[in-house]
């Protein structure tokens, strides 16, 4: 049986999911299993996905019997499932978090009612983004992703909320307007949206228009992804959300954008036409956003500028065109959807022993909550790419692949990273330092909660007096349930890189996806002049 014809039920469960749980508002209990029963489905649908196309191949799924380049199309290849399964996971866990969250606030923070449906949703949008066969249905994914995530982000109401909801709305219509604006420029270029016959078409025009349709995408697909100059709005926006929806973001809202890139750029644009601004934005993107996260003194608004300094080791990886660099690329945004994610959902459990993220007012954190320092301690040294880490492995992926390269922009961004990374493990040492290792009077601000709470308490956050509060189970184990998944990317790093190697080379190829689409007679266009292969 050819499991790849299951690819529409990763988009069709948890839309089917929305609707039962929005059925089920007034049955809170009933909403959760739900939720989570559908999820836990849909990520082990996705395993198999993953699975069958584990030797290579790749497979495309016609929707309603409409065949390419006219109907829907959703394409399943090691790239896609890879990122389905790394993402169901994350969104698996944030669930759980936000579960926990709710039964321990009472639903306080965010209504149940709207929570859990808008929640599925995204994660619809999400795995129809990942499989999009064609611009068109590739934009829907987006917004559909989008609007849920207006209204996660604005959940609870609070005045800093809706301030950074504005800012996330207009930033969002502007580039979901520049995409379609695009769209309809190569429909008119070419008559077609589907990505693999215009990976035909687009090689038959003048290098001006295709440069122009080049530009436009990667501008629409570059404010998604947070590159630099185009990353201004999210440091603003992040942070204000409840803990659950800025880890979900965190982790992979971005990175569909950055996969939109990598999609683009090998099947639509492949060859090295603009890999220079490619390099000097992903250099910028680094050093830019890691000297932005050294400013901080909210953890938060840290981790959201150290979110977009990473983006760029994806975007170097990209713009190298080889197999090595792509590979690392791939291997990279598995790992940091992962890790990234785990320091949010860990920061929101710091805000609720604390009572804030402020390092102006967290300190003694060790002391006080051993399982949280841990629990932070270990994807922070991830991130922060020290060995034998998947950080550590990814990032000497892409360095290796750098120097192979070997031209004076690829050792100067080989350069750039390693400062990045150093200078990412110094914004970390600060915030275990501040937030950690100190004495709670020693804080610039010291909150009363920590200067009455005892020394030690043994366990995820339960103290002896009554002053401090309790940190859910089902929040800490949710949280060390991802910490794990990324100490298991270390683990495995040698199968995941040779799934990376391998995603890495079918994308570059094209021939492939091509054939899978349109069939085996379907022309392979030459790679322009210059392309790595």
């Amino acid at each position: 049986m050819n499991f790849a014809s299951l690819a529409p039920l990763a988009v069709i469960l948890p839309i089917l999911g929305a609707a039962v749980t929005f059925v089920l508002y007034r049955h809170s209990h009933a909403q959760r299993a739900v939720s989570i029963g559908l999820l836990s489905l849909t990520l082990l649908l996705e395993c198999v996905l993953l699975a069958s196309t584990w030797s290579g191949g790749t497979y495309a799924v016609n929707i309603a019997g409409w065949l390419p380049p006219w109907g829907i199309v959703l394409v399943v290849d090691q790239f896609s499932s890879l990122m389905l399964v790394v993402s169901s996971a994350v969104s698996l866990a944030v669930l759980v978090y936000a579960t926990g969250q709710d039964m321990a606030d009472g639903d306080s923070d965010s209504p149940v009612s709207i929570f859990h449906p808008t929640y599925l949703i995204l994660v619809a949008g999400v795995s129809n983004a990942f499989l999009s066969g064609d611009l068109f249905n590739l934009y829907v994914g987006f917004e559909i992703l989008l609007t849920a995530s207006y209204v996660l982000m604005t959940l609870g109401g609070t005045g800093p909320r809706i301030r950074a909801g504005v800012t996330y709305v207009v930033v969002s219509v502007v580039s979901s307007v520049l995409f379609l604006i695009s769209i309809a420029m190569v429909y008119g270029a070419t008559g077609t949206v589907n990505m693999a016959d215009l990976a035909i078409k687009l090689a038959e025009l003048d290098q001006g228009t295709k440069t122009l349709l080049h530009v436009m995408l990667l501008v629409a697909f570059g404010i998604k992804a947070a590159v630099f100059p185009l990353s201004f709005w999210l440091p603003d926006s992040y942070p204000t959300a409840p803990a659950p929806v800025t880890a979900v973001f965190a982790g992979l809202l971005t990175k569909v954008g950055v996969y939109a890139m990598v999609r683009t750029e090998t099947l639509l644009f492949p060859g090295d036409s603009l890999n220079t601004p490619l390099m000097v934005a992903a250099l910028l993107t680094m050093v830019v956003g890691i000297l932005g996260a050294l400013a901080q003194s909210d953890i938060k608004r840290l981790l959201s500028f150290t979110l977009v300094s990473h983006i760029g080791y994806m975007v170097f990886g990209l713009a190298m065109s080889s197999v090595a660099g792509l590979g690392a690329a791939v291997f990279y945004v598995a790992h940091h959807i992962t890790i990234q994610t785990s320091l949010f959902l860990v920061t929101g459990l710091i805000e609720r022993r604390g009572g804030s993220s402020s390092m102006d007012r967290v300190a003694g954190l060790a002391k006080l909550s051993p399982v949280l320092a841990l629990l932070f301690f270990i994807p922070a040294m991830n991130l922060a790419g020290i060995p034998p880490f998947s950080g550590f492995l990814g990032k000497v992926g892409l360095m290796q692949a750098g120097i192979e390269l070997g031209t004076p922009l690829a050792y100067a961004l080989v350069i750039g990273g390693v400062v990045t990374s150093l200078l990412t493990l110094l914004a970390i040492a600060r915030v275990w330092n501040r937030a950690f290792w100190r004495k709670p009077e020693d804080a610039e601000y010291p909150d009363p909660v920590l200067l009455a709470a005892p020394d030690a308490d043994g366990s995820a956050g339960t103290g002896t007096t009554s002053t401090t509060t309790v940190l859910p189970r089902t929040m800490v184990g949710s949280t060390l349930g991802l910490v794990l998944v990324g100490v298991a990317l270390t683990v495995f790093a040698g199968p995941l890189f040779t799934v990376s190697d391998q995603a890495a080379a079918e994308m570059l190829d094209r021939s492939g996806y091509i054939h899978a689409v349109l069939g085996g007679g379907a022309p392979v266009p030459a790679l322009e002049s210059g392309g790595r292969p």
